[in-house]
């Protein structure tokens, strides 16, 4: 099991990776934008095991959220993007900043599944 903190600023997406993830036996934290992933991290930092992040959402973006993570904070916790942006300059710039996986939205619910636990595992 795996605890795996998810910041999407759209609930009803927010709710279905919660559901996903939760069928997957791992533990969540749900955060509605980069600011309060931050506030967790400062927190519970080390006891994280993956971030699922949007990109497109108030106060900090997910690039900004990433790269925070990446150059500030200096964590090596997997982060995989899921956006409905899917083009490839912002695709290059996620993974150039630190992002290990890149799902664009609308995605599969059991292709994210696959993919928590190949990064978990890897961990």
């Amino acid at each position: 099991m795996a605890k795996v903190l998810i910041c999407e600023d759209d609930f009803m997406m927010l709710r279905t990776i919660e559901h996903r993830i939760k069928m997957d036996g791992h533990e969540v934290i749900t955060v509605t934008d980069g600011a309060k992933a931050i506030e967790v991290l400062k927190v519970q930092g080390a006891g994280i095991n993956l971030i699922i992040t949007d990109l497109l959402m108030p106060y900090m973006s997910g690039l900004e959220l990433i790269n925070s993570i990446r150059v500030q904070y200096q964590l090596k916790i997997p982060i995989i993007v899921l956006s409905k942006v899917g083009n490839e300059d912002t695709v290059l710039q996620a993974f150039e900043l630190g992002a290990d996986d890149y799902l664009t939205k609308p995605f599969s619910p059991n292709e994210l599944s696959i993919r928590v636990k190949k990064l978990v595992a890897r961990r």
